[in-house]
């Protein structure tokens, strides 16, 4: 597992993992775009069946200008987890510099009605140097 996501943080028995790579492909670095994609993996590892309802991002570019991103569920889903289950999605992020890097919280709720946050670990966005 270590292999696969290099990020990983847990709050109350929720675990989130992050796989991040640099394509290339999509980004045009000749007009200042580079691009990321990042996998993420959400473990439900507590006695609770719990919902993911809202993100909450802080990106911040080479340049440490940051940008706060916030919306309802992850690519368009509010996953429900059962104890035990996990939810993956994959997803990308834009910068106008070769570096950078993200962070940020989901917030849960629990069967109860009971809101909590679940911290996203801080990864870095870097591409390689013969890109830039």
């Amino acid at each position: 597992m270590k292999e696969l996501f290099q990020h990983t943080a847990i709050t109350d028995g929720i675990t989130v993992r992050v796989a991040v790579n640099f394509l290339p492909e999509q980004s045009r670095i000749e007009v200042g775009k580079w691009f990321w994609v990042y996998h993420i993996r959400i473990e439900n590892g507590s006695d609770q069946t719990v919902q993911l309802v809202t993100r909450h991002w802080r990106i911040t570019d080479g340049r440490g200008m940051v940008n706060f991103v916030d919306g309802e569920g992850v690519v368009g889903e509010q996953p429900v987890l059962a104890p035990g289950q996990s939810h993956d999605y994959v997803s990308g992020c834009p910068l106008t510099t070769s570096t950078g890097s993200m962070e940020g919280h989901y917030t849960f709720v629990r069967q109860s009605g009971e809101k909590f946050e679940v911290k996203i670990p801080f990864f870095p966005l870097a591409a390689p140097a013969t890109a830039g």
